[in-house]
């Protein structure tokens, strides 16, 4: 068979060959490129309705072309949780780590960082108001409350809770990322109006050498709360030692109350085990206390209370929530001591009892 484009130019073949490879670019290569793009920006490939692929930042489209965040992790291996999607409003990389903000379907908006769920609008009240509210309230009313610190927290959320008293002097947050403060300001305004109070001072660094340069220059807290992210990236060294006893050594010798973000219990009892000990040893008094949270792996985490004198026990308020009581969503009283009854098993994962 000779070839069509030797010799002579057989006009009625070349125009049905080009017709042919039109007709297959059209068909067949076209929308596979034009799909492969999407897929690019969402990373998602459910051929017949069946899951076969999610992007690092945790992002797909189902099988209606609805899309998704699953937060997958190798700190709760095994198990994910999923939200729906209606509106990707920021994604970007800082120097530590992958951010992402999304409007959900029912959460509200959802800041994540790394693949892993900080905050979202709908039940981060229960968190920050925890949080916040628990040390503060050790604190008899008659003993004024002149520093308090926020480590990581970048959202916001810890300072709007702190700044509900009108009498600590200077409020204080020690983020790594700048991205996060910004993003937040930008995108989570029902959390960053905290760092619109004149009493807020921002300082951009590692809180590791913060809490040591604090403690060289003799300036001691009332209060820390230590809102950082899990021990996976910008957090991890926080957690591989040393940095409860700064903690201890940083806060105020006779009334000085720590928080410190405790991971799940169902997940992470090992973690919780090595912070209560080391809690223990630094404070006169170190407890667990469990969280509610939806959005959470599990459902749940702990905050990790410590005091600096035996008087103080984290299970019991003594402040008074006069003037702050109106604004409050989740925190009470009667919240606050309940929160530190742990069933029998919990109680054995985190305190080896």
């Amino acid at each position: 068979m000779s070839c069509p484009f030797s010799g002579s130019l057989n006009l009625p073949i070349l125009a049905a060959a080009i017709a042919g490879v039109s007709a297959f670019l059209s068909t067949r290569i076209l929308p596979s490129v034009k799909k492969a793009i999407e897929d690019a920006r969402y990373i998602v490939s459910i051929p017949l309705g069946q899951f076969v692929g999610i992007s690092r930042n945790g992002l797909w489209r189902d099988e209606k072309g609805q899309l998704w965040f699953s937060e997958v992790s190798e700190f709760w291996e095994g198990q994910s949780f999923s939200i729906q999607v209606e509106r990707v409003v920021f994604q970007g990389k800082s120097k530590y780590q992958d951010v992402l903000i999304f409007e959900s379907k029912r959460y509200g908006t959802v800041l994540v960082l790394d693949g892993a769920i900080q905050v979202t609008t709908l039940d981060e009240c229960s968190y920050q108001e925890v949080m916040a509210h628990t040390p503060v309230q050790l604190i008899h009313s008659d003993k004024k409350i002149k520093r308090a610190l926020v480590i990581g927290g970048g959202d916001g959320g810890v300072l709007r809770e702190l700044e509900k008293y009108s009498d600590i002097e200077e409020i204080h947050i020690c983020e790594i990322d700048e991205m996060v403060i910004e993003m937040s300001k930008k995108h989570l305004k029902q959390c960053a109006i905290g760092y619109d109070d004149s009493r807020v001072q921002v300082h951009i660094e590692d809180g590791f050498l913060f809490l040591e340069r604090c403690i060289k220059n003799g300036e001691l807290f009332d209060v820390i709360v230590s809102d950082l992210s899990d021990p996976i990236g910008p957090a991890e060294s926080v957690f591989n030692g040393g940095f409860i006893e700064l903690l201890s050594q940083a806060l105020h010798p006779e009334h000085g109350v720590a928080c410190l973000q405790g991971e799940c219990f169902w997940l992470h009892s090992d973690l919780i085990q090595k912070l209560t000990e080391d809690g223990k040893k630094a404070f006169a008094h170190c407890q667990y206390a469990s969280i509610a949270i939806p959005t959470y792996p599990c459902g749940q985490i702990g905050a990790i209370i410590m005091t600096k004198s035996a008087d103080i026990v984290p299970s019991i308020p003594v402040r008074g929530l006069n003037g702050v009581e109106g604004s409050l969503e989740w925190y009470s009283a009667e919240l606050h001591k309940a929160q530190f009854v742990l069933p029998r098993k919990v109680s054995e994962l985190v305190y080896r009892t």
